[in-house]
């Protein structure tokens, strides 16, 4: 990977447990009633977000995510968001573009000359392929207070080892958790 200021992070919500999803894909346990006193408040979610140069999924997280938005609203806002697919899908929204190629063409001739800070959102056989041919810099962990008990597991393709650094960790007021690990190359 170049030497270029474009960091991708991969990013997920989770369970304690592990599970981005339940079987029925219902968001309700997004939802936390949780209070930790000796937690801090977070950043100002519209100023944090600004932060982020654009996000990149696979096809099936991007379906979820349309189905999704129709009750709870699109998550990504107007930001540019890629979705890699070999599959002809049509965009919803302006801001989305498709990508038929691999990931090392794509993070090369798209993200690299474009963005600084990108956000690999899902799902597991995209982040997959981000891992195995070392093309993400960081993790982003965010854990619920909750054990879903059954669902789906966001690592539950990932089938090799990688060495992690833990860059930064925030126990917020409300329980949740937020675990940053560099990924060492």
């Amino acid at each position: 990977m170049s030497t270029n200021t474009c960091t991708i992070s991969i990013h997920m919500v989770a369970s304690l447990d592990g599970k981005v999803a339940k079987k029925d894909n219902s968001m309700d346990w997004f939802e936390t009633t949780d209070h930790y006193e000796n937690g801090v408040t977070g950043e100002d979610p519209e100023v944090f977000l600004q932060k982020i140069d654009c996000y990149v999924m696979g096809s099936k997280t991007y379906e979820l995510a349309l189905e999704l938005s129709k009750q709870y609203g699109w998550p990504y806002g107007d930001k540019p968001t890629y979705v890699l697919t070999s599959r002809n899908l049509v965009s919803e929204r302006n801001n989305i573009q498709f990508f038929q190629g691999g990931p090392e063409q794509f993070v090369n001739q798209i993200l690299q000359p474009n963005y600084q800070n990108v956000w690999v959102v899902g799902g597991p056989a995209l982040v997959k392929s981000f891992l195995s041919l070392g093309l993400a810099h960081e993790i982003r962990m965010t854990i619920l207070p909750i054990i879903l008990g059954e669902g789906s597991s966001f690592f539950q393709e990932i089938s090799i080892e990688q060495a992690l650094h833990l860059k930064d960790t925030k126990a917020y007021k409300n329980g949740m958790v937020e675990m940053c690990y560099q990924i060492k190359q």
